[in-house]
Parts: C-alpha cells; sequence; structure tokens
C-alpha cells in the first residue's frame, strides 16, 4: 500500500512538474499534427471512394492522409496555434484553432476541385474533409481545456476579490475578459456599469451589465456584495464629474488600469493585468482634467541652453529638473541648501540623464558671495527661481528667515541674472501673497514687488533680462502638504486633522504646475505676473473623506476627523486676485496676466533697505512693520503680529488729523 501510494505521490509531480513547465512549441505543433492525422485515418479509413484511381495512379489512404497532414502543418505555421501556452489558453487560442483548421479546409477543398476538374474522379471528398477539420478541431480544443483545467485542479487558487468593471465598451469588456481569464488573478468580475446607455440590460460572455446610476451602485453594494470598481485611465474624466464620490459614498473602493492597448498580447495571451491595477490617487479626482500644455516653443526656448534652478531639490524645482531635462538643455545648474535631498536628485539625474552635463551647487540664495560665484562661472541663459520658505507656522515664528530667504533670497538672484545677462528670469509665486494674512504670504507679495519693478525700470533697456512671475496654489503631493500628512494619519489608523472644517484651497498636480511655470516663462515679454486657472476650490474636510474612503474605510466610523482650529496666519479660503486685481488672457486658456497695482523701482528699492536695517538689528516688530507698510493689504490674523495692524492704523488716523 505504501508503495502504491509513493507512485501515486511520484505521479503526480511528474505531471506537475509538466503542467508548470510550458511545452516547447515543436512538441505542440507535432502533436497536433498527429491529430490531424489520427482524425483523417479515422475518416478515410472508413469512407467510400468509387474513383480511386486515375491514369494508373492509385490514390491510396497513405497519399489522401500525406496531403492533408502537409496542407495542415503549412496552415498551423502561418497562423500559429501551437505558440499559445497550452495551460493558460484563452478565447485567442481557440480562435487560432479554428482559423487554422478553416485555412486547412478551403486548401483541400480548393485541391479537390483541381483533380475532379482535372479527371473526374473524387481526391478525398468534401465530406471527408468536412469531418476531419471537425474531428482536428474537437480534439485540439479538448486537448488545451482540459489541460488549463488539469492545471488549475493541481493549483489551489486563493479565492478572488468579486468586482465590477466600469463601461460596457470593447475596452472594458476586453479588460474583464483579461481579469477573468487570468491564472491565478486576484480579481473576479461580477458585474459590468454601462456608462453610455442608460436601458443597458443582459449579459456579455456570461457577465451581467446594469446601467450606471446611483441605485445601481448601491444595488451592486447591497445584491452582488461587490465593494471594488475596476475602471480604465481613460474614464477619469466620468469619475470626476461626480461619479467618484457616489462610488466612494457607497464604500466601493476605486483601482484603475492603463489604457488596455498598452497590454499587447503575447504568444496568443494576455499577460497578467492584476499588478498593473492600482490604487487611484486622490490626484486624480481633482474635479477637473489635468492641465496639458506640451508647447514645442518651451523645448526650442531651452535647448542647448544653460539653465539654472534655484530650489532645486524641492518638490516644485525637482519636478522642474526633469521637465527641463525633457527639452535637453546644453547644461543645467542646480541650486540648493539641502544637502540630502540634493543628493537624492543626483542619483536620479544619474540613472535617467547619464551623459548629461549637470552641475549642483549646495548654497543660500541670500549668501550674495556664494552667488556670484555660481553664476559667474555658469552664466546661466534661463533661471528658475523655486527656493523659498513655504510653511506657513514655521514662517510665523521666524519671520527673520522668511524676509532673508523669501525677499532678499530673490532680490539677489534677480540682481545677479540681470547682471550676468541671463535671457529670462521666472520667479514661482504663490496664491498666499494675494491679501496675505501671514509673514509667509506677505514675504513672496513682497518678492513678486520686486521682480517686478526691475522688470519695469528694464523696459525700454536692449537685451535686458525678461522678469516674470508666476502664482499659484496649493501643490498636491509636495513635501509637508495636506496629502502626505493625510496618508501617514491614514496609515497610523487617524485621526485625519483639519484646522477648520470650512477652509478651502486650490490645488494642482506638481507637473501641472511645473509644465505651466516653463510655458509662462516662454510667453513674458517682462514684468508679467501670471496666475494659472486652477479649477474649483477643494474643502480640505472633504479631501480627507475622500482619502479615507479611497484607503476603503469610511470617514468617522473607521478614521475620525478631527478640527485642531486655525494655525498663526492661516486663513479660511485663498486667493489668486485681490480686490483691486484684475486679468487678461493669454494664448493659453489656463494662464491669465494679472493687473496688478505696479511700485517704481527706487522706492522699492528705499523699502527694502529699511527692511535690511531692520533684519540686520534684529528687530522683529520693525521688520514686520516695514512689510505692512510695503505691503499695505497684509493683514495678520489668528497672529501675535495683530497689534502692529492696530499701531499702523492709529499711527495712520493720526497723521491724518494732523495733517
Amino acid at each position: 500500500m505504501r508503495k502504491k501510494i509513493v507512485n501515486i505521490l511520484a505521479t503526480s509531480r511528474i505531471i506537475s512538474k509538466f503542467l508548470n513547465t510550458p511545452s516547447p512549441q515543436w512538441l505542440i505543433f507535432i502533436i497536433d499534427l498527429m491529430i490531424v492525422m489520427v482524425s483523417g485515418l479515422l475518416i478515410l479509413l472508413y469512407a467510400p471512394n468509387p474513383t480511386a484511381e486515375l491514369n494508373g495512379w492509385q490514390y491510396t489512404t497513405a497519399a489522401k492522409i500525406g496531403a492533408v497532414v502537409g496542407i495542415y502543418a503549412i496552415a498551423m505555421l502561418i497562423i500559429g496555434p501551437y505558440k499559445s501556452i497550452v495551460r493558460l489558453s484563452t478565447f485567442e487560442d481557440t480562435y487560432r484553432v479554428a482559423l487554422t483548421v478553416m485555412l486547412a479546409s478551403l486548401s483541400l477543398s480548393f485541391l479537390e476541385g483541381v483533380v475532379h476538374w482535372t479527371d473526374a474522379s473524387r481526391f478525398i471528398g468534401i465530406w471527408n474533409i468536412f469531418a476531419v477539420g471537425m474531428s482536428a478541431f474537437t480534439v485540439m480544443v479538448i486537448l488545451r481545456v482540459s489541460v488549463k483545467y488539469l492545471y488549475k485542479m493541481m493549483h489551489s487558487e486563493p479565492a478572488r476579490q468579486r468586482v465590477a468593471v466600469l463601461g460596457s465598451s470593447l475596452h472594458s469588456f476586453a479588460l474583464a475578459e483579461a481579469l477573468l481569464g487570468e491564472v491565478d488573478g486576484r480579481y473576479s468580475p461580477v458585474l459590468m456599469l454601462s456608462i453610455t446607455d442608460a436601458n443597458a440590460s443582459g449579459r456579455i460572455n456570461g457577465i451581467p451589465v446594469r446601467s450606471y446610476s446611483p441605485e445601481a451602485v448601491s444595488e451592486m453594494v447591497r445584491k452582488c456584495g461587490v465593494h471594488t470598481l475596476i475602471f480604465l485611465s481613460e474614464q477619469i474624466d466620468f469619475l470626476r464629474a461626480g461619479a467618484a464620490d457616489v462610488f466612494l459614498n457607497n464604500n466601493v473602493k476605486l483601482l484603475m488600469l492603463n489604457r488596455i492597448e498598452e497590454f499587447e498580447l503575447t504568444g496568443g495571451n494576455m499577460p497578467s493585468l492584476s499588478p498593473h491595477v492600482k490604487d487611484i490617487n486622490i490626484e486624480d479626482l481633482l474635479g477637473r482634467p489635468a492641465i496639458v500644455t506640451g508647447n514645442p516653443a518651451i523645448s526650442a526656448e531651452l535647448r542647448d541652453k544653460t539653465v539654472l534652478i534655484t530650489g532645486a531639490a524641492g518638490s516644485i524645482g525637482s519636478e522642474l529638473v526633469r521637465q527641463v531635462m525633457a527639452c535637453n538643455p546644453g547644461h543645467l545648474v542646480l541650486v540648493d541648501q539641502a544637502e540630502t535631498p540634493m543628493h537624492n536628485l543626483h542619483l536620479e539625474l544619474q540613472e535617467l540623464w547619464p551623459q548629461s552635463r549637470i552641475s549642483l551647487c549646495i548654497a543660500d540664495v541670500a549668501n550674495k558671495l556664494r552667488m556670484a560665484d555660481i553664476f559667474s562661472r555658469f552664466q546661466p541663459q534661463v533661471v528658475y527661481h523655486a527656493a523659498a520658505y513655504k510653511h506657513v507656522p514655521m514662517m510665523e515664528m521666524n519671520p527673520a528667515e522668511s524676509v532673508l530667504t523669501n525677499v532678499f533670497g530673490t532680490k539677489v538672484v534677480a540682481d545677479l541674472a540681470l547682471r550676468f545677462g541671463a535671457k529670462t528670469f521666472v520667479m514661482i509665486s504663490t496664491d498666499k501673497a494675494v491679501n496675505p494674512t501671514n509673514i509667509m504670504g506677505a514675504s513672496k507679495r513682497i518678492a513678486e514687488i520686486y521682480v517686478q519693478s526691475l522688470a519695469l525700470n528694464l523696459r525700454n533697456s536692449k537685451n535686458a533680462t525678461c522678469f516674470v512671475t508666476t502664482r499659484f496654489g496649493n501643490v498636491l503631493g509636495s513635501s509637508g502638504s495636506v496629502i502626505p500628512l493625510f496618508n501617514s494619519q491614514i496609515a497610523k489608523g487617524g485621526p485625519l486633522t483639519v484646522t477648520h472644517r470650512d477652509i478651502i484651497r486650490y490645488f494642482m498636480t506638481i507637473p501641472e504646475a511645473c509644465s505651466l511655470v516653463l510655458e509662462a516663462g516662454c510667453m513674458g515679454v517682462g514684468g508679467e505676473i501670471f496666475i494659472f486657472d486652477m479649477g474649483k476650490p477643494v474643502r480640505i474636510y472633504d479631501l480627507a473623506a475622500r482619502m479615507i474612503s479611497l484607503a476603503g474605510m469610511r470617514p468617522n466610523v473607521d478614521i475620525k476627523i478631527v478640527e485642531t482650529g486655525l494655525r498663526p496666519g492661516e486663513k479660511l479660503f485663498e486667493e489668486l486676485l485681490n480686490n483691486h486685481e484684475h486679468t487678461c488672457p493669454t494664448h493659453h486658456k489656463k494662464i491669465m496676466i494679472a493687473k496688478v497695482r505696479t511700485y517704481s523701482y527706487p522706492e522699492v528699492c528705499a523699502h527694502l533697505s529699511d527692511l535690511k536695517n531692520y533684519l540686520d538689528s534684529g528687530n522683529v516688530h520693525d521688520i514686520v512693520a516695514q512689510m505692512k507698510r510695503m505691503v499695505p493689504e497684509f493683514k495678520s490674523q489668528n497672529s501675535r503680529f495683530q497689534s502692529i495692524d492696530s499701531e499702523i492704523a492709529e499711527s495712520e488716523l493720526i497723521h491724518e488729523i494732523e495733517s
């Protein structure tokens, strides 16, 4: 008995090894030909053939079988049904077998017609040709199906997750078919939701089809037990238009796959799709289509040029580096004071662009001597100034550093760009510079004022540097922004913290922001402040709830959302323009020119001289007071500096009374 069990186990291991190892194509080719030969023998041996001789030449069974096998071999070489992995057979393989049988049968029928026309005799017979084809097709398909299901029986497959597939188009059907046909796949499509047919019903290849509606989603969850939807990236606009919230509110997880055309058939088999199905990112649900520029003028502007980027290791700066590198600059000069992020960026650039000319400089943009040395050595033609302190609460606690870097760092880089003959200087600003309520926003507004006044002062100068400013809102996924914070809090099980339930912000992705910066740099003539159309603002509380839902949990049930109160200098909503500003359109519908109050360059320089004196003395009160004098709309909120607003208002009132 023991010997018998050992023999059974050994046989099982041999079968398992055979099934796990893809058979050589030549072996499948020979097996298919043997099936054809046996089918032909069984049929032709018993087929009546009243005229079997012509001019002394005997049409023997061997000659007939040889003709059948030869023509089938040629058809197989043309169609290639033997190239598939049998244990992974799909509908595509059955189609190839059918096509092979059809081609061989038509060829044999043609040969039969030629023989009959020549001597009025019958060679094989039309019915026999048809019978051989049907027999061979049936056995070849049964063999493939048997091997496939034997493989499945010997490999316990983990339970698949029940999912719905969005859409009922050909691509959605191909996605469902591919997921169903996967060996060791993770997903089992049990429903397709049509988004084009309001009255869709019926089945596609056994999968029920229903039309999309909020009620259909709740029914899908209730009756089908489906809590996951898989969709193609080309359907993202449909989800952005509001459908995503319907699914998320019904606790349905969203998974996305790139366009199905990207996954080519190899050997007649669809590659495994499950690893390519990914969680949807909050960036994918901005509520508007992604902004795409694709302006060829950008590449022409940067190709073979020496380009300098400050703040190059930051979120915006590093993406600027990638997009500039795609334009083939002659020399890229990167400046940042953060050593470790710069090192990481260097490793990435070495991997992606090993042959490119790239120089990395650790430097503080406010260090005039160090920056002058960099400009002197590299003579940049295009400058993107992204270096800045950006965190509102941190700058509220350190106003001197905010002024030193954001104001005087900008002045140093702008002055050097002019001195060393750069063609273009682009400063990256923020929507917090509009009606600022905090130190960071006010420092960026002063930087804007200086760059614009410098540009206007040079308006009549020939070959002067073109100075422009770009102004946009929060960037999704940037370091220290709300998205990484929420992801971290979700990973820890919550709670998610928002400062106020009604706080709203404008958002765009890092690639969008950088592409618009490059675009604005190409279209400026000098002195413009470009603002970007960022769509509708997003409520941070809703953003938190969406992120919890995207993680497959329920807001305020599985993970709480807690209000912590507004931070110093923070306001409920940001603006891209103040009440006295308006815009002019440009040739790019997503970029406008802000018409802002302008300042004379000498006046700005005088104010900055006073600000520098206060900075050198370390008197924080006088620094902030001077900032407020330069930017009258700067009114502190929830801040220790609100008392300075009262002092200035009282001083102005006394001055008005005395005059």
